[in-house]
């Protein structure tokens, strides 16, 4: 392959960086040839103006700095420095970990104290020796490694997960590979073509998931790498890719507490924000669902405790209770501010929180319930997962398809939802008609 195979290309990006050196080139693959020969820095990325056609080598990448649109601009970053995973002993690993498998934080490799290192940037310049990530320039048997901050440890290794490219961790979320056969042998559609399925997995939408060329990848987080398929008949299928034999890095024990929408709390809540008592996740009584534990090895479902593997708003559990199916958990937050102002913020401010009623057929509704007349949680419209469909936000720009809120976009007799229960792909929402007998 050219040069630039080694790099991520997204369109319409520009990075703000410190370290950058300009170049007059005439197209990518000369800009490519400079980010490679640059002696001022390492070279992680560079930017690519088609209108002036210049060309700037970066220091740093969208990883590790801030990005803003910009329409001329083409960021191309080096992937070896995206992946946080390791080849074979990793003497070719440029990732970010920077603690060793006991946790202990790396000492700097320009640094004398609390170890004097044989392993230093000057004496070993191509080894990607940077601030105290670890490395292995010595190429070790056991994988990349570092000086660490304790004194009674001279250095130790650090827990980088295999990313043979025949392999996936977890379910496959980062696969890389150049897989492009489904499990049953047919051959991949291209993710940028159209043809014989329409579809909006496109790189514009999903530009951190490296849907290049016609490769198995698994964008929507789903069970494993898959792809549409070239047969007309066969809109998609899974593609057959082995678990790796090494596990992933174990991240600490994981927040105990929430962050963001808490997909990394590992916390032991196991009740809801209304006292319920949460199900054992590898049960399916009195609820059946999809999310059992073997499954998702990398979701954190143990025992009953609340966990957020679906990017909901928070993290729920199904409920004990056989007339609830599921519930969200009332999880301190990190910052130890009251939960429900934030989860006010998922709400949009315009839309009423009493509109739980809906008028005519419901195609005005706005409001934000996302359950179904059964109980059943609803799937976000902008989800493949557990059920794949047209109705996304792309196609129907008009009909506010947010989140996961009822919605009917497409003139059914009242809002609706898929369901977040792989066995019913849609029900009607729990909602009432409006009292009123004004005329839509």
């Amino acid at each position: 392959g050219g040069i630039l195979d080694d790099y991520l290309r997204t369109d319409g990006v520009w990075i703000l960086t410190r370290n950058k050196q300009f170049y007059k080139t005439n197209n990518e693959k000369e800009c490519a040839e400079k980010c490679e020969a640059e002696r001022n820095f390492n070279c992680r990325a560079f930017l690519f103006t088609r209108k002036k056609l210049q060309c700037l080598t970066l220091a740093e990448n969208a990883k590790m700095t801030v990005t803003f649109n910009s329409t001329d601009a083409v960021l191309y970053e080096k992937k070896i420095y995206l992946l946080q995973c390791k080849r074979g002993i990793g003497k070719d690993y440029r990732g970010m970990e920077a603690k060793t498998r006991r946790g202990i934080p790396c000492q700097k490799w320009t640094e004398k104290t609390p170890h004097n290192p044989n392993y230093t940037p000057e004496k070993h310049p191509n080894a990607g020796l940077e601030e105290n990530y670890c490395r292995n320039p010595d190429g070790d048997g056991s994988g990349p490694w570092c000086y660490t901050t304790d004194p009674a440890t001279r250095f130790d290794y650090c827990n980088i997960p295999e990313c043979e490219d025949q392999c996936m961790q977890c379910n496959g979320e980062d696969y890389h590979g150049e897989a492009s056969r489904t499990e049953s042998g047919l051959e991949c559609q291209r993710w940028d073509a159209q043809e014989p399925h329409l579809h909006g997995f496109t790189l514009k939408h999903f530009p951190e998931k490296d849907l290049k060329k016609n490769y198995c990848r698994n964008p929507d987080g789903e069970l494993r790498p898959w792809c549409f398929t070239t047969s007309p008949t066969k809109r998609w299928e899974y593609c057959n890719i082995p678990r790796c034999t090494t596990h992933p890095p174990v991240s600490g024990l994981g927040s105990q507490c929430l962050s963001g929408k808490g997909e990394d709390y590992r916390g032991r809540i196991a009740i809801t924000e209304s006292g319920n008592a949460c199900q054992h996740w590898n049960t399916q009584f009195p609820h059946k669902h999809g999310w059992i534990p073997d499954r998702y090895p990398c979701k954190g479902l143990e025992e009953n405790y609340c966990r957020n593997p679906d990017g909901e708003k928070r993290p729920w559990c199904y409920t004990i209770n056989s007339s609830i199916r599921w519930e969200y958990c009332a999880i301190p937050h990190c910052d130890g501010t009251e939960q429900e102002t934030a989860g006010m913020s998922n709400v949009p401010v315009q839309v009423p929180l009493s509109e739980e009623c809906y008028r005519g057929k419901g195609q005005s509704y706005r409001g934000t319930t996302s359950i179904t007349v059964s109980g059943r949680k609803c799937q976000a419209w902008n989800s493949m997962f557990p059920h794949r469909h047209e109705k996304t936000p792309d196609r129907f720009p008009n009909a506010d398809l947010r989140d996961n809120y009822c919605r009917n976009p497409d003139g059914d007799s009242s809002p609706w939802c898929f369901t977040t229960d792989p066995n019913m792909t849609w029900e009607y929402c729990s909602l009432k008609r409006c009292d009123d007998h004004t005329q839509e």
